[in-house]
């Protein structure tokens, strides 16, 4: 195993980490983007009103998209464990 091999396995990580938590973080930006513009609109700056409906938004996106994120991370595990023997040499 040599350094391009590393990383080759750090990218392929990065990726995966990226795959599963940007769909989460993204609803959340969003989210929080519209909660502050209605604030500064209406200059209520409650902080209960901003992080409620992101954990909201947090939730509902695990549950909708939570069995992928399994998936995902599932075949990125068994893809190192089957390449354990070429990654040895």
């Amino acid at each position: 195993m040599d350094s391009s091999d590393v990383i080759t396995l750090g990218q392929e990580a990065l990726m995966v980490a990226a795959l599963i938590a940007g769909p989460l973080l993204l609803g959340i930006l969003v989210v929080g983007v519209v909660i502050g513009l209605i604030q500064a609109a209406t200059s209520v700056q409650e902080m209960t009103l901003s992080f409620i409906p992101k954990l909201i938004i947090l939730v509902l996106l695990l549950f909708l998209i939570g069995n992928w994120q399994i998936s995902v991370l599932v075949e990125h595990f068994q893809n190192l464990l089957m390449n354990i023997p070429i990654y040895l040499q």
